[in-house]
């Protein structure tokens, strides 16, 4: 049997929710590469908004999710650091796109991210992640404040529940495969 293999970045700023999201997610246990938050850390990571985070990503988070069987979702969260953002590159090249988790309570923490993802014209969704609790702003404030495209997809989502994240997933998958559809109809030649 042919299977297909579909891999899924899960991006966005530091303490937005990745790694939860890949944990939640996934059908094996994760591979993380966690490392303890330390006193060289401070003043470079801003925990402002997470003060009791104590761990940090510093490579990638990996999980897989088995659709049918013949699909299968492999998922790499990145690390949310600036200082990591080399590892971006690598975890993106064959991706079909992206979930960027958004904290509303730390905002510009999910621009490089949406910036990443739109110079490189790689399809993505918005995931707000209601990981504190309910959300004091609209989908509109939101996208107003993120500078979203209309076409960029906006989904509500809690990292930690698995129900919750692979809604997310179908959101960004769906909108990989529209975008893949009108793409090549644009390529076909009209007669």
């Amino acid at each position: 049997m042919d299977r297909t293999s579909v891999k899924i970045v899960v991006a966005g700023g530091f303490g937005t929710g990745k790694t939860t999201m890949v944990g939640s997610v996934s059908e094996i246990p994760p591979l993380t590469t966690e490392e303890v938050l330390t006193q060289a850390s401070v003043g470079v990571d801003d925990v402002t908004g997470v003060e009791g985070k104590t761990n940090t990503t510093v490579a990638l988070d990996f999980g897989r999710i088995t659709i049918s069987d013949d699909v299968i979702l492999y998922l790499f969260g990145t690390p949310g650091q600036d200082r990591f953002w080399f590892m971006w590159d690598e975890l993106a090249q064959g991706a079909v796109g992206a979930v960027v988790l958004v904290d509303t309570r730390r905002l510009e923490s999910s621009f490089a991210a949406i910036d990443y993802f739109e110079r490189r014209d790689i399809p993505f969704v918005a995931a707000v992640n209601r990981f504190w609790g309910e959300c004091q702003y609209s989908e509109d404030e939101i996208r107003s404040a993120l500078e979203l495209q209309p076409i960029v997809p906006m989904v509500w989502c809690d990292a930690r529940d698995r129900s919750s994240s692979k809604q997310a997933l179908i959101a960004l998958v769906q909108h990989a495969m529209a975008r893949m559809l009108v793409a090549r109809s644009a390529s076909q030649p009209r007669s």
